[in-house]
This record gives C-alpha cells, sequence and structure tokens, in this order.
C-alpha cells in the first residue's frame, strides 16, 4: 500500500508513501532534487552525517588555549628562538590568513550551492563554519604575539610562492560562479576537479608543509599555544580531506562520464603542479636548514602525502614507494585528550562519543 492514513479527531491526513520513497531515490550529489526543506531524513549519504557529529564534537575555541609561552619566547632576545623560528611563524600566520578564508569561501559559493543532498549541504556548512574558526585562531595568534596585522596582508600579496599557491585555487574558484549546466560532462568534470583541488591538493596536500614546520617547533618546546592551535586545526583538516573525499568520489560513481583517461590525466598534472608549487614555498619557509628542521624533508614528506592523495581517489602515484620522512607528526596528532600547559588540568577537547579524532592514513 502507498499510502498511510491517520485519523486524528476529526481530521484525517493521507501521507503518500510513494512520493516520499521517490524522494530519497531522488537524492543526488549534483542534479538531484531541488528543494527549499532541509530534510536530511531518510539519510542517503551516511558518511556525510557521521562525519557532521565528529567534526562537531572536535569543536574548539582558540581563547581556551594559553599563549602566555608563545609571548615570552616570541619576545625572548636569549637566542633561544632563532630567527627562522619567529620566520616559520609568520609565514605560516600569513599563508593561513589569506588560505583558511578562501576555502571557507569555496565551500558556500561553489561546493553547498550545487549540492543537492540536505546531508551533504549539512556537513559542509559545518566545514565553513571550522574554516572561521581557523580564521579566528589566527586573529588570535597575531594579536597575542603583537604582530603588525598588516604585514601579514603584504606577505599573501608580496611573497610570490604564496601568491601563486592561492591563485591556483583561486582561479578556479572563480571560473566556477556563474550559472552552469551540469548535466554536461565537461562542467561536472570542473566541479570534480574543483572538490579534488580544495580537498586532495590544497588542504590535503599544501597545507602539510607548513603544518609539519610548526609542528616541529611545537616538538622543540617552541611556541606551545601556536602549536596545539596548529595541533587542532590540522586534526579539523583531516575531516575535511574525508569530506571532500567522500564527495569527489560519489559524484564520480554517479556520473561515471566525468571519469574519463583524460580527466584523470588531468587530475594528475593538477596536483604535480600542487607539489611543485608547494617545494618552492617550503624554500621560502626554510631558506636556510634550521635545528629540527631540513627543507628536503619537508619536500619529501609532500611527495609522500601528494601521493597518498593521488591512490585515495583511484589516481596513480606520482613517487611510487616514496617513504614518509617524518613518522613523528602521526604521534603528535593524537590529540583527543590535552594537558592543560599552566594548570595541570586536563581539557578535553572531544566530546564523549565522539569518533577517534585522526587516522594515521591523512598524515
Amino acid at each position: 500500500m502507498d499510502t498511510t492514513t491517520y485519523t486524528i479527531g476529526n481530521k484525517t491526513f493521507t501521507l503518500d508513501r510513494a512520493k516520499a520513497e521517490a524522494a530519497y531515490a531522488a537524492k543526488r550529489v549534483i542534479n538531484g532534487r531541488d528543494t527549499m526543506f532541509f530534510n536530511i531524513l531518510p539519510l542517503k549519504y551516511q558518511w556525510a552525517y557521521d562525519l557532521y557529529r565528529t567534526m562537531k564534537n572536535n569543536h574548539w575555541e582558540p581563547e581556551d588555549i594559553p599563549m602566555q609561552k608563545d609571548v615570552e619566547q616570541w619576545r625572548d632576545t636569549s637566542g633561544t628562538i632563532s630567527e627562522i623560528d619567529r620566520w616559520i611563524i609568520k609565514m605560516a600566520i600569513g599563508y593561513f590568513s589569506a588560505a583558511e578564508g578562501i576555502v571557507g569561501d569555496n565551500i558556500i559559493h561553489v561546493t553547498r550551492e550545487v549540492v543537492t543532498a540536505p546531508e551533504l549541504k549539512l556537513v559542509l556548512g559545518r566545514h565553513a563554519h571550522e574554516e572561521n574558526i581557523h580564521a579566528d585562531s589566527l586573529v588570535y595568534m597575531i594579536s597575542s604575539l603583537g604582530i603588525n596585522p598588516h604585514e601579514c596582508e603584504a606577505m599573501f600579496e608580496d611573497i610570490p610562492t604564496i601568491t601563486e599557491k592561492n591563485s591556483l585555487v583561486v582561479n578556479n574558484s572563480r571560473a566556477l560562479r556563474k550559472d552552469l549546466d551540469f548535466k554536461e560532462t565537461r562542467n561536472k568534470q570542473e566541479l570534480a576537479k574543483n572538490m579534488f583541488l580544495f580537498g586532495q591538493c590544497m588542504e590535503g596536500t599544501q597545507f602539510y608543509g607548513l603544518f609539519g614546520m610548526v609542528l616541529s617547533l611545537y616538538r622543540q618546546n617552541k611556541f606551545p599555544g601556536i602549536g596545539q592551535m596548529f595541533r587542532y586545526t590540522l586534526r579539523d583538516e583531516s575531516n575535511h580531506i574525508e569530506l571532500f573525499k567522500h564527495l569527489f568520489l560519489d559524484l564520480v560513481d554517479e556520473n561515471p562520464d566525468v571519469w574519463t583517461d583524460a580527466f584523470q590525466a588531468e587530475l594528475t598534472e593538477l596536483m604535480k603542479e600542487a607539489v611543485r608549487l608547494e617545494k618552492a614555498f617550503i624554500a621560502d619557509c626554510l631558506p636556510v636548514n634550521a635545528v629540527g628542521l631540513s627543507a628536503e624533508e619537508f619536500s619529501q614528506y609532500i611527495d609522500y602525502i601528494a601521493d597518498r592523495r593521488l591512490e585515495g581517489v583511484g589516481l596513480s602515484p606520482l613517487n611510487p614507494g616514496v617513504q614518509n620522512p617524518l613518522p613523528w607528526l602521526a604521534e603528535l596528532m593524537d590529540v583527543s585528550k590535552e594537558q592543560n600547559f599552566f594548570e595541570g588540568r586536563v581539557t578535553e577537547y572531544q566530546k564523549a562519543g565522539a569518533l577517534d579524532s585522526v587516522d594515521d592514513d591523512d598524515l
């Protein structure tokens, strides 16, 4: 029977089950049922709702993390903190001040605009919110250390390797901000490329050079507050990478016309270019090697990460067999419980029932 009837008092309501089942069947990543109603249930993309709950349970606030030690070290003139150490922090703040906003803007004005399943819009909304938190953490770092904010603005305007990295993603995002027919194969490919670029190339690969450098300083007990915020940020990023990987794979699965040999080669070349830009950027972040910091190791790490991202979406690696030169990074990512730096109390940043924080496959 395709209808269910309820009689309440003197009123009768008839619900058409067939219509509801048809609405569920019409759920798609793109070109699905277009509705203003945010009916998440019944879920078609269970992974999206599960990931949303994980992200929500991982919520953190920058102001909860003490910066007193960082401020003392930043002002220290004894030589404990080197100019290379300070330069890495400035480059991290300068780059991510722009990059986090670029990611959030793309989610809101490109990806979330065109996906049609409500549970996908839900998790993308959470993703955009986390980019706001990351941007807020950078404001907190800048104000705590007393860095001139105009200097940060100048860094992503005037340092070519930052400008080139940002241009790669911004140009792609802008090209999709027009009325496109996503029933056409090429337009679907452009959207899939955007998902791959932002999820696997930018957040998944290009973010990791500076993440590794900042966390290498943290490992040496330098700038513990900043290091802690980057640990939480990287935990968030691992979920963002997973989100866009699932989104990309489901889009391709639902639209097999997208997955041509030529398109696969195009994505591989895109990752190759992202790696090239990231290695040039690493050379600017580390113009000379310092204690515990080697530009060569971080470049190899980018090769290692890039190949994992490619393989994760069914593409061949660029450097088969490349090894991870920074295995300690996985250990630093276990951030479900943290010891407060000054009060000796345990701060629980992942609520009860949350899933494990970071999969080692993301590192």
